[in-house]
């Protein structure tokens, strides 16, 4: 399936360090406008597709405010919208970012840290949220089936001190919950729920879908990689509901065995990609 070709500006809504923008422009893509949260994204994603000129333009911008920050940045249409959903690898081997329960780091895990946009913290959440409020949290956002029990685990450890670090938070959990033989780390449910909870990362996502697809030209494609079913479900239903797009796949594409292997991050990828149809549709 060809997705994103042609001489089109090309929206990469999470650019991240710039690896799908780089592709896109090597493809033939004639303009690709670099979106992210983070600044320090933005700034290595433009030092390292210095190479294409003025074919690759960064904006800083939150998911919710796509339309308006593209169109600050001259863009009125384009002929795709790409979001690679969740945390970045550049964010996630950064330990003083926060994101990591197997490196040691303060509990940050604010995706704009910097920009004054949001000063909430995974600390905050962890040292302030009521027992009840965790346990929502790490259940539906990490869906997570030990929730109850890790919530407990981290208010009365709070007791004693603040928990300040990732190690610190990372035991908590394990001590929490049952051992697990093989498998994932049992803290890595709890901190994709913090990460989404800090980051207002669902909220993010369904403001900026209707944003991304009003940007599209006819033709146009909306293509998403999400990483965990709750994003999925939110893409999934999006493109359902919209008369102007239409699905190019009936199921989501998903890894084949050898990418999954050289990438294991691929493993858990999604990728729903739908074409905008015409305006008098939507």
């Amino acid at each position: 399936m060809k997705l994103l070709s042609g001489k089109a500006v090309v929206i990469d809504a999470t650019v991240g360090s710039g690896g799908h923008a780089q592709a896109l422009l090597r493809s033939g893509v004639g303009t690709v406008v670099g979106v992210d949260r983070d600044p320090s994204a933005l700034r290595f994603a433009a030092s390292r597709l210095s190479e294409f000129g003025d074919r690759f333009r960064t904006v800083l911008s939150s998911f919710s405010h796509l339309a308006e920050a593209v169109a600050a940045a001259g863009v009125e249409r384009a002929g795709g919208v790409l979001y690679d959903l969740g945390v970045s690898s550049m964010q996630l081997d950064d330990p003083a970012r926060g994101f990591s329960y197997r490196e040691s780091g303060p509990l940050d895990m604010r995706m704009s840290r910097g920009d004054g946009s949001n000063e909430r913290t995974a600390a905050d959440v962890v040292n302030s949220y009521r027992e009840e409020d965790l346990t929502r949290v790490i259940g539906e956002y990490g869906e997570e089936r030990f929730a109850r029990r890790i919530a407990g685990a981290i208010v009365r450890a709070r007791r004693r001190k603040p928990i300040a670090t990732t190690e610190e938070l990372a035991a908590i959990v394990a001590g929490a919950v049952p051992r697990r033989r093989g498998g994932s780390h049992p803290a890595r449910r709890t901190f994709q729920a913090l990460r989404i909870e800090v980051n207002r990362e669902l909220e993010e996502l369904a403001a900026s879908l209707p944003q991304a697809a009003s940007l599209l030209e006819p033709g146009g494609r909306l293509v998403v990689l999400a990483y965990h079913s709750l994003e999925d479900r939110i893409v999934k239903r999006f493109i359902a509901s919209e008369a102007a797009l239409s699905s190019l796949s009936k199921k989501p594409l998903r890894a084949a065995s050898d990418e999954a292997t050289a990438n294991p991050r691929a493993r858990s990828a999604k990728l729903r990609a739908a074409e905008f149809i015409s305006r008098e549709a939507a």
